[in-house]
């Protein structure tokens, strides 16, 4: 790699705002590689156990100031699927335990961040440690010549790595944080400091916030942070310390504490001498400064009244914000900043959903959110969302959202909370044609999983999510879409063309077709007639069918179906179907719900008989 020398004005082409421009992860917890480059603004969103808070995890071991002063840096299980042993310690062969290709190398965590838009204050301070990044590319500009760096799409970069590993002869894990460029090009890799971490401002709040430092005078603790870049220091422990040291708790004999205290002295005297230890009292802290900075608590008021509590006593919401609160200070303060949010949702109602997502935007560089919310979601476009997906072999790739022509911008924006999000943070979807199929299916699917579960099983359990797709001719785009993300899709129509039919197979896993053209038909021709009777025995039914169906159970196909059709997209089947027995309900949607699972939650496969000789070593 060739060194540059850069002058003053090539230091200073970049922004003030720090970027995350890229991330590359092997080995780490449920990610056995990823290569991700990141928008300016993003969302990052996907199933559960997807990878989302890994990759925020992961950069906070490259970028966090604080984060590897927990000792150990990682442990087992941040190692994927939990190996950090050679070849030669587990028994198992190289091929499996070797990240870089290297012979039985042990598993190590590796972790590379690319920062660009460096300031000019950052770009002199990591000097030789700067390289030049083609944007268009994603490749560092690597010739001869120095002069190509002038080109509008080569920008100055950072790379940082971390490097995790287990040290067999302390029997314990270790990891470091270095410049990129110097692990190829010095035989001792130069660490990033922590100092050189804080100068890119990368702040972390995690969905597990309980907010007990927030207030806190503890190392570390948000205030701390907040007074250290104000450069306030608290000159308070001396005189605290010597108030605090002349006052005795519990010292009126009244109370009764000093008696047994006094008691316990006179006992000491027997067994030691004075100088040894006497008189016994009791101080509300140990008077050093780190103790008082772990108990001096901040209160406050709660409600109309005057009265206060502990800040960590207050309600989960109250305590969110005002973590975010504070965080949001100190992103104020430093005013370059890189701010990663998870489950901004989290206690929190929508409106202030959507504020959390407009301030920080506002206040950092650069602002990454993991989210479940509609809210959130839909404060970001289509650039900014980032759909993340893990295969079974622990690939984590990502996924951007391109609307086929028959979804214009405006209906999706219009059609988010509805239609979209619920699939975009969904593993398998199954696009209905229709609402009365979207809402009756699952029904069908829930209840037949409550008379058998053994055999059926709910898409909630399946992790399937419905879709309305609005229209027969909508399923194939709408199916492309989702697939186009990663999703496993499924189709759910009436009767096709076979033309039709084929544009809908090709974008999904497996279509459901029943030979009806409607599902109403469905149902009423193949549900049973008592099942019929009784639902239509037990409806209150609407003035205008009731008075041309005074009985209806005697006419029960006749009035369902105009019961049906009046109450279309409105649950009407999905309730009739809620109360039958599982003969009572179609076979066709009992073959479906059983296909369905078997699709998405296939039996495990028969476990082999262990050979004789094997059986004999294990039981001797």
């Amino acid at each position: 790699m060739t060194r540059w020398s850069f002058t003053a004005e090539e230091m200073v082409r970049q922004g003030a705002g720090v970027k995350i421009h890229s991330i590359a992860i092997q080995n780490f917890r449920g990610i056995r590689s990823a290569e991700l480059v990141l928008p300016d603004h993003a969302v990052l969103i996907g199933d559960n156990n997807t990878g989302k808070s890994s990759v925020l995890e992961a950069i906070d071991l490259v970028l966090g100031p604080d984060r590897l002063s927990r000792r150990p840096p990682v442990d087992e299980h941040d190692f994927y699927q939990g190996k950090y042993l050679t070849a030669q310690a587990t028994g198992e062969g190289v091929e499996a335990s070797a990240v870089d290709g290297a012979v039985d190398a042990a598993p190590r965590i590796i972790i590379d961040v690319t920062i660009t838009d460096l300031s000019e204050e950052q770009q002199a301070r990591f000097g030789d440690n700067i390289e030049w990044l083609k944007i268009s590319a994603g490749a560092f500009y690597d010739e001869p010549d120095p002069a190509g760096v002038d080109a509008a799409d080569i920008v100055a970069a950072l790379r940082v790595t971390f490097i995790g590993k287990y040290d067999a002869d302390e029997d314990d894990f270790e990891g470091n944080t270095y410049f990129t460029r110097s692990i190829a090009e010095s035989e001792s890799p130069t660490p990033f400091s922590k100092k050189d971490k804080q100068k890119c401002g990368f702040l972390f709040l995690r969905s597990l916030r309980t907010g007990s430092r927030a207030l806190s005078l503890e190392h570390g603790s948000l205030l701390d942070i907040i007074l250290r870049l104000k450069e306030i220091r608290p000159q308070m422990w001396e005189d605290t310390i010597s108030t605090l040291a002349s006052f005795d708790v519990a010292s009126d004999p009244k109370i009764g504490i000093s008696g047994v205290l006094e008691s316990i002295n006179r006992s000491l005297k027997k067994y030691v001498p004075r100088e040894w230890g006497a008189k016994p009292h009791l101080k509300v802290s140990s008077l050093t400064r780190e103790h008082l900075r772990k108990v001096v608590t901040a209160f406050i008021a709660t409600g109309d009244g005057d009265h206060a509590a502990p800040f960590f006593r207050q309600g989960t919401g109250t305590i969110n914000m005002l973590v975010l609160a504070m965080l949001s200070q100190i992103a104020e303060d430093k005013q370059n900043v890189i701010f990663a949010m998870e489950e901004a949702e989290t206690a929190i109602p929508p409106y202030a959903q959507k504020r959390i997502v407009h301030e920080l935007r506002k206040l950092s560089a650069q602002s990454i959110f993991t989210s479940h919310s509609p809210y959130v979601l839909e404060e970001f476009g289509l650039a900014e969302t980032v759909i993340l997906s893990r295969s079974a072999e622990g690939e984590l790739t990502q996924a951007s959202i391109a609307l086929p022509d028959s979804v214009k911008h405006k209906r999706y924006r219009q059609e988010f909370r509805t239609r979209f999000c619920e699939g975009l943070l969904s593993r398998r979807v199954l696009i209905a044609e229709g609402a009365t199929e979207a809402s009756c299916f699952p029904v069908a699917a829930r209840r037949l999983a409550e008379l058998d579960p053994n055999k059926y099983a709910s898409l909630e359990a399946l992790g399937i999510c419905v879709i309305d797709a609005g229209t027969e001719s909508q399923i194939a785009d709408l199916a492309g879409l989702y697939k186009s993300l990663g999703k496993r899709t499924f189709g759910l129509c009436d009767k096709q063309s076979d033309a039709n039919k084929a544009v809908i197979e090709a974008q999904v896993e497996h279509l459901f077709m029943h030979e009806e053209k409607g599902i109403e038909d469905l149902i009423l021709k193949n549900a049973t007639q008592a099942a019929l009777e009784r639902f239509a025995s037990s409806l209150d039914w609407p003035p205008h069918l009731a008075a041309k169906y005074p009985n209806p159970k005697i006419q029960a196909v006749a009035a369902l179906s105009d019961y049906f059709g009046w109450s279309k997209g409105n649950w009407g089947i999905a309730d009739f179907l809620a109360q039958c027995e599982e003969d009572e309900i179609p076979v066709w949607v009992r073959d479906a719900c059983i296909t369905l699972k078997s699709l998405c939650d296939p039996p495990a496969p028969p476990v082999k008989d262990a050979p004789a000789d094997d059986l004999a070593d294990i039981f001797g």
